[in-house]
């Protein structure tokens, strides 16, 4: 089991974007993670090509882009030029899932799969083979700052369960609530990486937190 972090930009401090990249880059962070958000998707706007891209010249760590979005075929190679590795689409966003994951891979990057809370893990059954990782949310995505969904423990741990015995080299990624006082009850559900925001950025020691939350 992987205990990597990957802290989410969309709760950093956007007027000192720069150095709040710098500082994931000095911290134990494994990724960096993009929140994409188009205000249809989910009931918010959050930052387009040219953040990701002032983002990507200065980012040392692998960029993992959450794409909270309508028709996300149109943009996936867009993503790859801008240099994101771990890309990830809505089950309930994409028509032709399997197709949305295949385009993903066949242009060198890691497919996802992100499901809402409200979406089971049997959905899982028949695509699961096509994911190099599976982006749990933890809270109704959308905004930063949320409770935690106490239940996604279970589902993390049925996710594990149906990644090993059908794609075993599966990443579980979790994203939402997520803070040095669940870390370790989130690994060991099952997670792989976790996404966290305000827990980190919102911490007076950030690259404490993200170590708090490693469990180094």
């Amino acid at each position: 089991m992987s205990r990597l972090v990957a802290p989410s930009m969309l709760s950093s401090d956007f007027g000192n974007l720069a150095a709040e990249v710098e500082m994931v880059n000095r911290s134990n962070a494994d990724l960096i993670h993009l929140d994409i958000m188009d205000g249809v998707f989910v009931p918010n706007i959050s930052y387009g090509f040219p953040v990701v891209k002032a983002i990507a010249k200065i980012a040392e760590k692998p960029l993992d882009a959450h794409l909270m979005i309508i028709d996300p075929d149109r943009y996936i190679e867009k993503f790859r030029e801008l240099g994101v590795e771990y890309l990830s689409v809505h089950y309930e966003a994409c028509t032709h899932l399997h197709r949305s994951l295949q385009k993903i891979r066949s242009l060198g990057m890691k497919s996802g799969i992100a499901l809402n809370p409200h979406t089971p893990a049997s959905s899982l059954y028949d695509i699961i083979q096509e994911a190099d990782f599976i982006l749990v949310m933890s809270v109704n995505p959308g905004f930063g700052g949320q409770n935690f969904i106490e239940n996604s423990y279970k589902k993390i741990s049925r996710i594990k369960e149906i990644a090993s015995k059908l794609n075993p080299q599966c990443l579980i990624e979790v994203d939402g609530g997520v803070s040095p006082l669940n870390a370790h009850l989130l690994y060991k559900a099952g997670a792989d990486i976790l996404v966290a925001g305000n827990s980190v950025f919102g911490s007076d020691n950030p690259s404490k937190a993200i170590d708090l939350i490693k469990g180094i």
